[in-house]
């Protein structure tokens, strides 16, 4: 069973997958700076539910962004933990990309960068980049989005949907990875995707799935 988290923004969800990365359960919320506190518990929620524990877990799977810093250091230190404590294998999967995947009819995905930047990924892009508030309608093209709640609210997003069934997706797209290498990434090396450096830090390294 694969368990996969994804807090790249505040609407977090959780997912329990089959290892060939088929859904068992998922479920997600919309939460604030809290996530530290709701994440576990909700997780151990989820497990009860599903009648299984985190010791069935044959591998862990966490978006790692780009998205909120404190979101994804939550995510990032959870998955982790679990990995090195069971000793399973985890696998990062990059955030935006999973919200696409969940939401196969949307054109692009948005996360927040900052008061007034979003970080923009449209299908077919290899890669997310940094748009300013005003620059985003030029930048999207009329693009059908996934954006949190908070930041489709904040951007006057009519339509946007929220990545409600995003962790879903990192699970399927970490089974994809686990059948190449089924070792899973470098437990010490995995972090966060960061495309800047949150406020007041002058630098953070961004890591990549291996």
């Amino acid at each position: 069973m694969i368990i996969a988290i994804e807090t790249a923004s505040t609407d977090v969800s959780l997912a329990l997958a089959r290892p060939d990365g088929t859904t068992i359960a998922s479920t997600a919320w919309t939460g604030d700076r809290r996530q530290g506190h709701e994440t576990l518990p909700r997780l151990l929620a989820l497990l009860r539910d599903n009648h299984a524990a985190l010791g069935d877990a044959t591998a862990l799977a966490v978006g790692i962004g780009p998205g909120s810093f404190t979101g994804l250091r939550v995510g990032m230190s959870l998955a982790k933990g679990m990995a090195l404590s069971l000793a399973r294998p985890i696998v990062g999967v990059p955030s935006l990309m999973a919200w696409l995947v969940a939401e196969p009819d949307a054109d692009g995905a948005l996360a927040r960068a900052g008061a007034r930047d979003a970080y923009l990924l449209l299908r077919g892009e290899d890669a997310a980049h940094v748009v300013d508030r005003d620059e985003l309608p030029h930048a999207a093209r009329g693009a059908a989005l996934v954006a949190p709640q908070e930041l489709a609210q904040a951007f006057g997003l009519g339509g946007a949907r929220p990545p409600e069934r995003a962790a879903a997706s990192v699970a399927a797209l970490a089974a994809e990875r686990l059948r190449a290498k089924p070792g899973g990434d470098d437990l010490d090396l995995l972090e966060p995707a960061y495309l800047r450096a949150p406020r007041g830090l002058e630098r953070v390294s961004g890591g990549k799935p291996g």
